[in-house]
């Protein structure tokens, strides 16, 4: 009889310490759980890929929000982490570049997100990628593949001494469509490598090769989300994902099959658990993020964040997709972002230029949105534009209801840049991208420490998630052999930094 099993069986509330201790297996003459660490959740082939310690990754929220620091420490805590590049000029990317590039070989990726409404954005920080060196890129919002992000991913690709096709350039795609993935988890489509090859943009060697790789070597199931999000249950999508990907790895066969991932919701540790207990190979966390001191927005923020609750999510209009009708997950408690965001999307529809808003209309969202003559907005717009897309300005004094679009664009892209400034006289109008995830934490973090959003740093919070996380999946192991496990076995709280390296290090 081990020592363990002595324990158990002499004192039954002992289980509770015993299954905290991930690296001594939990033994009795009914049940046994065996020694488990945060190291071991997930695919071991995600950890050897990238370079990290755990399965776990901190998505690229926009506009720096996931932040230089934030990179900095989920990449030294040994987390796969990739800096919000959306809505950021190519120099400001650059800077960041400049500045991570001091991590030296420690993992850390870049976003690139799809922009239909600006395709030279796209190309220009694809370009950005390819000349500074970035190996690793996380692909947001992308509604099919573009000649960005396949030029991104052939980049350099050969063939290696062993047979097999190398491509330097990994990509971390997320997608919430089956449709979407399967774009991703494939070849490229020759018709559009013939396109590419015939324009320049890629060579024909690299085209004969692309067909031996998938467009992505993991794949980000995103369920209900902060941002971009199709509100999709995890439970009903992740699956159906992982069909489709060994549907697609029995048609192509690759040497090295896609892995599968998952996002969405994922802000505790039994959500985490039960995403790898559903085969994810690595969690992706995002909302619960924006709440930790190194993010790139600002206290006020984080303390409105720290205050919702699961339910205080609410869909307001895109503005980088704004005219094709897509929306973002917001925080609709203590902003009146989104309602006032749908009101614009509701004139721009109604109205084909600026001079045709009627004169109430007009005064109404001059006087409460914009705080200045619309006029007065579109000029500032077109020298926006000017140095971040000219095309934008040429086709909005061609088209009146693009240039509409453009001056309502400017509120919903300046929302966020607000929020994340802290400026106190636009709180109502602060755009806060966040999805239920937030909540679930809140109301786990409840009467702790990490209650206060001064106490939670990103490799404090993963390090919480993933440590809970493993007693979680223990604790599965013994109640599926029969042992009944009572609430206070089962419930972890969140423990200190000092408390976690004594655990885990």
């Amino acid at each position: 009889m081990t020592p363990s099993s002595r324990t158990l069986e002499a004192n039954p509330t002992g289980l509770r310490g015993l299954l905290r201790d991930l690296r001594s297996p939990v033994v009795s003459g009914r049940a046994s759980a065996p020694a488990l660490m945060p190291e071991q959740l997930g695919d071991p082939a995600f950890l050897k890929e990238h370079g990290v310690r755990y399965a776990y990754a901190t998505g690229a929220m926009a506009n720096g929000i996931a932040s230089e620091a934030l990179v900095e420490a989920g990449s030294k805590a040994g987390l796969l982490s990739f800096f919000g590049a959306a809505g950021l000029a190519p120099a400001r990317v650059e800077a960041a570049i400049d500045r991570l590039d001091k991590l030296g070989a420690a993992p850390r990726g870049f976003n690139l997100i799809h922009s239909p409404s600006e395709s030279d954005l796209e190309n220009a920080v694809c370009d950005l990628y390819l000349r500074r060196g970035v190996k690793l890129v996380e692909a947001s919002a992308f509604m099919g593949l573009t000649p960005a992000i396949v030029r991104y991913r052939l980049h350099g690709i050969f063939r290696g001494a062993d047979g097999r096709v190398v491509a330097p350039n990994k990509v971390v795609a997320k997608v919430s469509r089956v449709e979407v993935a399967e774009k991703f988890l494939a070849p490229v489509g020759e018709t559009l490598l013939r396109e590419l090859a015939a324009s320049g943009l890629i060579t024909t060697a690299q085209a004969e090769l692309a067909a031996e790789i998938p467009m992505t070597q993991d794949l980000t199931v995103e369920a209900d989300s902060g941002g971009h999000t199709d509100n999709r249950p995890l439970v009903a999508m992740f699956p159906a994902m992982i069909a489709l990907r060994d549907r697609l790895q029995a048609k192509f066969k690759f040497k090295n099959p896609a892995r599968i991932g998952a996002a969405g919701g994922i802000a505790t540790p039994d959500a985490a658990a039960a995403a790898y207990m559903m085969g994810a190979a690595y969690v992706l966390t995002g909302s619960v993020n924006q709440s930790c001191v190194e993010s790139g927005s600002s206290d006020k923020v984080r303390a409105m964040l720290a205050a919702a609750g699961q339910a205080d999510c609410i869909m307001a209009p895109a503005a980088d997709m704004f005219e094709l009708g897509v929306k973002v997950q917001v925080l609709k408690r203590g902003t009146m972002f989104a309602q006032r965001g749908a009101k614009l999307y509701e004139i721009w529809k109604a109205y084909d230029s600026i001079e045709a808003i009627p004169a109430a209309v007009r005064s109404s969202i001059e006087k409460d949105l914009f705080k200045e003559n619309l006029d007065a907005v579109w000029a500032s717009t077109r020298e926006f534009f000017l140095k971040r897309d000219p095309s934008q300005v040429v086709r909005a004094e061609k088209e009146p209801k693009h240039k509409l679009a453009l001056v309502f664009r400017s509120y919903l892209g300046q929302a966020s840049r607000w929020a994340n400034a802290g400026v106190p006289e636009r709180v109502l109008d602060y755009q806060v991208w966040c999805g239920p995830a937030m909540g679930a934490f809140n109301e786990w973090a409840l009467g702790s420490f990490l209650q206060e959003p001064a106490n939670r740093n990103v490799a404090l919070v993963a390090r919480n998630i993933l440590y809970g996380a493993a007693v979680l999946t223990r604790a599965h192991f013994l109640r599926c052999q029969g042992l009944t496990l009572t609430p206070d076995i089962t419930r972890i709280e969140p423990l200190t930094a000092a408390e976690l390296e004594r655990l885990l290090d």
